[in-house]
């Protein structure tokens, strides 16, 4: 693997990583201030950045050794309503900046499993982007998140607040795979 796509690789594996941790931890405060939905939302959007992890991970399979890893990330614990506009921000530098032009360079070189990796992060990113927008409206009118349910596709991380899917429409998983919150 060339090494510029193994560099931007180990840094989403370091950003997504360090969101796995963020949104776990941002799902305790929402369980505090009363969002236990919101608490869902963001466990499940936890565990769609371990599997964005894991498939960047397991694409830099036979690059083996210690590396520095510089990635960025999103800090501080505020409000349920903060950490939700923390979320989006994060979500979708991802979108418009970092994968973007990691798909470029991957393309360039052409590291197919790279590719592959980083389109279903970018696509289920904007996704996570707008599950947390709408939450976040919620919050700021007072109120919990009403989602009909809250289930994550194991596969690419998409998240579904409807539950109306067939299949997953980023990696086209059947639902009965999607996990529940």
């Amino acid at each position: 693997m060339n090494a510029m796509t193994q560099d931007n690789l180990r840094s989403a594996f370091g950003g997504e990583s360090q969101a796995h941790m963020r949104y776990r931890i941002w799902a305790d405060k929402a369980t505090k201030d009363g969002f236990p939905v919101v608490a869902r939302l963001f466990m499940a959007t936890s565990d769609a950045e371990q599997v964005h992890a894991t498939l960047h991970f397991k694409a830099l399979r036979d690059v083996e050794g210690a590396f520095s890893v510089v990635s960025g990330g999103e800090f501080g614990l505020g409000s349920t309503s903060q950490n939700l506009a923390g979320g989006i921000e994060g979500e979708m530098h991802e979108v418009t900046q970092m994968y973007p032009a990691y798909i470029q360079v991957a393309e360039m070189q052409g590291e197919k499993e790279a590719i592959n990796a980083m389109r279903y992060a970018v696509a289920a990113e904007q996704v996570h982007a707008d599950c947390y927008t709408l939450a976040k409206r919620f919050v700021d009118g007072g109120k919990d998140l009403e989602a009909k349910v809250i289930e994550m596709c194991p596969v690419c991380g998409y998240i579904t607040l409807t539950g109306e899917e067939d299949i997953c429409p980023i990696c086209n998983a059947k639902r009965s795979v999607f996990v529940a919150y």
